[in-house]
């Protein structure tokens, strides 16, 4: 590890208090009658408005703002099974993440609950606290299970953001990429490096997309995921090819899209020059891609190249995502988060990228390109038009497909009062981190 960002990222979860999230009150609480309404007797009255009609729970609480972000940390990215309490500070920064391009307030939960059932009963039980439950960093198989169950069995959004943020970003980086090479969704030879999660979830979406499940395959840690290997996971058989390959190098020859969510270096520059013209490939492990960007880029100049990484163009970051999908899924109540409104928020942020950049972006990444090209497939994450663009869209296609419970009528006043949220929020944040002596250069 890099020891000046060791020194750094350790000063900084530690002071000026340890952590990045704290609770902070929303009503006044100066004198005695503030006192009373806000616990005994004024409580009261919410209290029993509720049990009259539990949806009054939305105009009385916080719980249409709160998301769980809850892990048991067994797959924390880069780190592996690490355990619940040394993935808190990846969950706090996840809340933090929510707060800064939402406005979501969001509680980090760590359960030490390695067994699925123990789990799900677990975030079942809490689940009446909040709007909605963002689930992160568990593994592979029993991910799957503990988001369909919990899916299932809560009537708030859910959603494994490992899983399906990662699929709705790089869903909106295919279409542009294809866009931009000319080349028909329902034609690409998909081959896909990985096969836990993200790379189950994103397979899904592609095909959602238009991807034919003839087109693609997918490879593991074994080589190609053939049908005639003998022992196959309900995941992997969904994905299994009869055709006669064998290895990645094998998958690769003729292959239009490559997508890697497994390890560094598998790729190697013969397997990238084996690919059909115009390849794209999205290249995700972390922190090294599964080929060195700068050698991808001199094999091959008719590429367009992504990762998961910041410091290079066209990063496929799930911040894109995840604040604004729940921001809209909140805000109509949707009973859940469905296929419509992942389709729908990979579209938007897609679109998005399309659009001119605004001075204050230009500003902020005065050395990288932003017009739409091979370049710059995906907006950047401090991008503000995110928020509404992705939030409306999510929203209205959860009224269509009809999961929203308060479906927003009128999407356009929807979009201007998002357009301001982060700008008063940030100024909150910031007058309390005076007021309490603090300094906030990044919001003052």
């Amino acid at each position: 590890m890099n020891e000046s960002l060791k020194e750094k990222a350790l000063a900084y979860h530690e002071y000026p208090q340890p952590g990045k999230i704290a609770v902070i009150p929303t009503k006044p609480y100066s004198c005695p009658e503030d006192l009373s309404l806000a616990y005994s007797p004024g409580v009261a009255y919410p209290c029993l408005a509720i049990k009259d009609d539990p949806t009054a729970v939305r105009r009385y609480t916080g719980r249409s703002n709160l998301v769980a972000v809850i892990s048991n940390g067994t797959a924390v990215l880069g780190l592996g099974n690490i355990g619940p309490l040394a993935a808190k500070p990846v969950m706090e920064g996840k809340a933090l993440l929510f707060k800064i391009y939402a406005g979501i307030d969001a509680f980090d939960i760590e359960l030490d609950a390695e067994d699925p059932e123990k789990f799900i009963a677990a975030v079942k039980a809490m689940a009446p606290t909040f709007g909605g439950i963002n689930l992160e960093d568990i593994k592979a198989p029993e991910c799957f299970e503990i988001e369909r169950r919990l899916r299932d069995e809560c009537d708030i959004p859910i959603m494994h953001d490992d899983q399906h943020g990662t699929a709705i970003i790089s869903s909106a980086a295919l279409l542009n990429a294809l866009e931009i090479q000319n080349k028909k969704i329902e034609d690409v030879l998909l081959v896909v490096n990985g096969a836990g999660a993200a790379a189950i979830a994103c397979t899904r979406l592609y095909m959602a997309l238009g991807v034919r499940r003839e087109n693609i395959v997918m490879c593991d840690s074994k080589g190609v995921i053939r049908a005639d290997r003998p022992i196959l996971s309900g995941a992997k058989k969904e994905f299994a090819t009869s055709r006669d390959l064998s290895t990645l190098a094998d998958a690769l020859v003729g292959a239009d899209v490559f997508l890697g969510l497994s390890v560094a270096n598998v790729m190697t520059p013969e397997m990238l020059l084996s690919m059909a013209p115009k390849p794209i490939v999205f290249a995700l492990a972390n922190p090294d891609p599964e080929i060195d960007h700068d050698l991808a880029l001199a094999t091959r100049h008719d590429l367009i190249f992504a990762t998961g990484r910041s410091d290079f163009s066209n990063q496929i970051n799930n911040v894109l995502g995840f604040p604004y999908i729940f921001r809209g899924a909140l805000d109509c109540d949707a009973a859940q988060i469905n296929e419509e409104m992942k389709l729908a928020a990979a579209r938007a942020v897609a679109a998005l990228a399309h659009e001119p950049a605004t001075d204050a972006l230009r500003r902020l990444y005065p050395d990288k390109s932003l017009e739409f090209g091979p370049k710059y497939i995906l907006p950047k994450p401090f991008d503000k038009r995110l928020l509404p663009t992705v939030a409306c869209a999510v929203a209205k296609a959860a009224a269509e497909s009809g999961v929203a419970r308060k479906p927003l009528a009128d999407l356009d006043a929807y979009s201007r009062w998002l357009s301001t949220l982060i700008d008063r929020e940030n100024r909150y944040i910031s007058e309390l981190m005076l007021n309490e002596g603090r300094e906030c250069p990044r919001l003052g």
